[in-house]
């Protein structure tokens, strides 16, 4: 189980936390703080395996509290339960297990509790020096996407839009930002504006005067950059 402490500036949110929490066998809350200072000092004394911790507090804050947590040498697992949007990219920089939107359903922090288990579980020295997952704005809470669920990626400004399937999320940050932390491996540019996962090609096409197109699985032919020709021509063992 992994012991776990609530924290949250409303006595409200604490109470309906520790009930979700009593109906997840995961779980063992061992405390409780109302601010970030309480938590600190709760945290050193009862060394949690997992602290859900609200954002937006009086004094130390959601974020401060992590990063002091984050310099031990056990840190404690976080995922973030706040009513706020804003902070997502922070949370995630600190490498949080999840950012779950208030108000919480059972549903949504059980799957944040799966996440914080398998982490817990994950072999020592299982790292991957690529980004493996995104976390992307949808309706009314942040959407988790692994990595090798993104077909294609296409530059919008300072947007890059995911494909996954017949769907499609917005996400800021820059197309040359996001190349350099994926696995080339997985992931081929072929265009200044758009990114393929590799397994996603069907094959390329010559089209005349030097131009040529990748083919996708579905069907669809899109057309390769001068830049990146050689490269994509490389994949091919040419």
């Amino acid at each position: 189980m992994l012991r776990t402490l609530i924290v949250d500036d409303e006595p409200l949110a604490i109470e309906r936390m520790q009930v979700l929490c009593a109906e997840l066998d995961q779980l063992q809350v061992v405390g409780t703080a109302h601010d970030g200072a309480s938590a600190l000092r709760l945290a050193e004394k009862l060394k949690p395996d997992l602290l859900l911790l609200d954002m937006t507090m009086p004094g130390v804050d959601g974020l401060g509290v992590a990063r002091q947590l984050g310099k031990g040498p056990e840190a404690p697992a976080i995922i973030f339960v706040t009513a706020h949007e804003d902070f997502a990219v922070d949370a995630f920089d600190l490498d949080a297990i999840d950012y779950v939107l208030k108000p919480v359903a059972a549903e949504r922090l059980a799957r944040a509790i799966d996440r914080a288990v398998a982490r817990r579980d994950r072999v020592p020295g299982e790292t991957s020096e690529w980004q493996t997952e995104f976390w992307v704005p949808h309706r009314s809470e942040l959407l988790r996407l692994e990595a090798e669920q993104v077909e294609r990626i296409d530059a919008e400004r300072d947007y890059v839009r995911l494909h996954v399937g017949e769907r499609s999320y917005l996400l800021l940050q820059t197309i040359a930002g996001l190349e350099e932390r994926l696995d080339p491996e997985r992931f081929i540019r072929i265009h200044r504006s758009t990114i393929l996962r590799r397994d996603c090609i069907r094959g390329l096409r010559h089209e005349g005067l030097g131009v040529w197109c990748v083919e996708l699985a579905n069907g669809e032919a899109l057309r390769i950059g001068r830049t990146y020709l050689r490269k994509v021509k490389a994949m091919t063992g040419r």
